[in-house]
C-alpha cells in the first residue's frame, strides 16, 4: 500500500462548485496521490471517520497532516492585478487618472532598473504565495526585464503581460508603436500561453498597436487583457480621443473601440467594466469576452478604494457574460482575495443587492477564474484528479453548520479586523508546501 504515495490533510474543507453550491465537510480529509511527475493530485475528499475506515492501513506519521480548527479551501485566482503597483496600493486616491499620474507612473518607472525589478519580483511573488493566490492574470510595467523577472518568480496558473503604452503617457514610460509591437510579439513567441497581451487601456495604447498585436495574439490563442469603463471621467477622455482618430469617429462607446481593434473575444479579460450600456453588454456577450470585478479597488475612498462605483453582476449574469474577481493591486489596497470576497459581499448587501453570497464570492475567487482561463480541468477547486493546490486558514469561530455560515464566520465575524493579507497559514502547490507562516 505504501507505493500509492498518498497524503492526508484533515480540516474543515470547502470545495466551491458554482455560484450556489459549495461542498462542505465539517471534519474532512483531503486525500492526494503523488504522480510519476512528482505532482500531487486530489484523489477524493471524505469525512474523517470514513477515511479512518477506508485508509487505516495508509495513515502514517509522515503522511497525515492534521489542522484542528482550520479551514482548507482551493488556492485563489486573482484575475486582475498589477505586481508593479504593490508600493502604491494605500496611496491617496482622489480619482483614477490623478492617482495614476501622481503615484502609479512614478512607481512603475522605478522598474526601469533591472536589479530593482528582480529584487521586487522576489519579494512580491513570495507575498502573493502568502495570500494563497496561485492563478490569475497580472500586469507588469513596460519593461522587458520586469516581465522576465515576474515570469521567473511566479508560481501557478498566472498569466503575466507587460503593459503597452504608446501615447498620453509620461515620457519615461512611453514606447514608440514599433517598440511596443516588436516587444509584445517577441514575448508572445517566447512565453506563449504564459503571456497575456496587455495594452494598458485605450487612453495610453494607440489603436494600430492594439490591432496589430491582437491579430498575432488571436492567431496564437494567447489571452488579452485591458481596462474598460472603470470611471466616467475615463470614458469621457477615451471618447474624446477616439472621435478624432481616423476610422473611429463614428464609434458609439468605449467597448466598440476595443472591438474594432480586435481586443474582444473568448480569450479577453476586461477589468472593472462598471459603467456599461446595454449595447456594450450585448457586444461583450456576442464576443464571449470575460469581465473581472475588482470590489476593493472600486470601493469608496474611505475604504481605500478609487470610488469608481458598483459592478452590476446581475446584469452581467443576465447577459450570460462570464466574470471573476480580482484585487487590482495597486488600485485595490489589499492583496488577499479574502478581502476581495469580503468587500464584494459587503458592498452589495449595503446596496441591497441580493444573491451576493459568500459561496458566490468563493466561487468567483477560485473556480470561475480557472474556467475563464481554460485550466479548470486541472485546477480551480478540489475536484478529483486536479492538482493539489490549496490553502489553510484559521477558523476562530467554529459555530457553523454549512459552507455559507462557515465563510460568514471567517470573513465577517471579526469586526475589528482590517485586512486578511497576513491570514493564510499555509499554501500548497501541487501538494508541496510553498508557504508557511512562522
Amino acid at each position: 500500500m505504501a507505493t500509492r504515495k498518498l497524503s492526508f490533510y484533515r480540516a474543515t474543507i470547502l470545495n466551491p462548485l458554482n455560484d450556489k453550491e459549495c461542498e462542505f465537510w465539517k471534519d474532512g480529509v483531503l486525500v492526494t496521490q503523488k504522480g510519476s511527475d512528482g505532482h500531487h493530485r486530489i484523489l477524493e475528499i471524505v469525512e474523517y471517520h470514513h477515511a479512518c475506515e477506508k485508509y487505516v492501513e495508509d495513515f502514517g506519521a509522515s503522511n497525515l497532516y492534521e489542522f484542528p480548527g482550520k479551514l482548507i479551501i482551493p488556492s485563489f485566482f486573482d484575475m486582475h492585478f498589477h505586481w508593479v503597483q504593490d508600493d502604491v496600493r494605500t496611496m491617496p486616491k482622489d480619482s483614477l487618472l490623478t492617482w495614476l499620474e501622481k503615484y502609479t507612473f512614478p512607481a512603475e518607472h522605478r522598474f526601469s532598473s533591472k536589479s530593482y525589478a528582480q529584487r521586487k519580483a522576489k519579494v512580491f511573488f513570495k507575498k502573493l504565495l502568502s495570500t494563497g493566490t496561485l492563478g490569475g492574470a497580472c500586469y507588469s510595467s513596460i519593461h522587458e526585464h520586469a516581465l522576465e523577472a515576474a515570469m521567473k518568480e511566479v508560481k501557478g496558473d498566472v498569466l503575466v503581460g507587460n503593459v503597452l503604452m504608446t501615447m498620453n503617457s509620461p515620457d519615461n514610460l512611453t514606447q514608440s508603436p514599433k517598440e511596443a509591437q516588436s516587444l509584445a510579439l517577441k514575448l508572445m513567441k517566447k512565453f506563449k500561453h504564459r503571456y497575456v497581451l496587455t495594452p494598458r487601456f485605450a487612453i495610453s495604447t494607440d489603436p494600430v498597436t492594439m490591432k496589430e498585436t491582437s491579430r498575432f495574439a488571436n492567431k496564437n490563442k494567447i489571452f488579452k487583457q485591458s481596462h474598460l469603463s472603470e470611471t466616467t471621467s475615463e470614458i469621457d477622455f477615451v471618447m474624446s480621443l477616439y472621435k478624432e482618430k481616423a476610422g473611429f469617429k463614428s464609434v458609439k462607446n468605449y467597448t466598440e473601440i476595443y472591438h474594432k481593434v480586435g481586443m474582444l473575444g473568448p480569450r479577453s479579460l476586461m477589468g472593472h467594466a462598471i459603467h456599461l450600456s446595454s449595447k456594450e453588454l450585448d457586444l461583450l456577450k456576442k464576443t464571449k469576452t470575460s469581465l473581472v470585478h475588482c470590489p476593493t479597488s472600486n470601493a469608496p475612498h474611505k475604504e481605500l478604494g478609487l470610488g469608481s462605483g458598483l459592478f452590476d453582476f446581475k446584469k452581467v449574469e443576465q447577459k450570460k457574460i462570464s466574470w471573476a474577481l480580482g484585487s487590482d493591486i495597486g488600485g485595490g489596497p489589499f492583496l488577499s482575495m479574502l478581502d476581495v470576497m469580503q468587500s464584494f459581499v459587503r458592498q452589495n448587501k449595503k446596496a441591497k443587492k441580493k444573491n451576493a453570497t459568500y459561496i458566490k464570492a468563493l466561487y468567483r475567487a477560485t473556480l470561475a477564474g480557472a474556467e475563464i482561463l481554460g485550466v479548470d480541468k486541472k485546477s480551480g477547486n478540489l475536484g478529483k484528479g486536479k492538482e493539489a493546490n490549496f490553502i489553510v486558514i484559521p477558523l476562530k469561530d467554529k459555530r457553523f453548520k454549512d459552507a455559507e455560515t462557515c465563510l460568514f464566520k471567517l470573513l465577517s465575524a471579526e469586526k475589528k479586523r482590517v485586512r486578511f493579507d497576513d491570514y493564510v497559514e499555509a499554501t500548497f502547490y501541487r501538494g508541496l508546501q510553498v508557504f508557511k507562516r512562522s
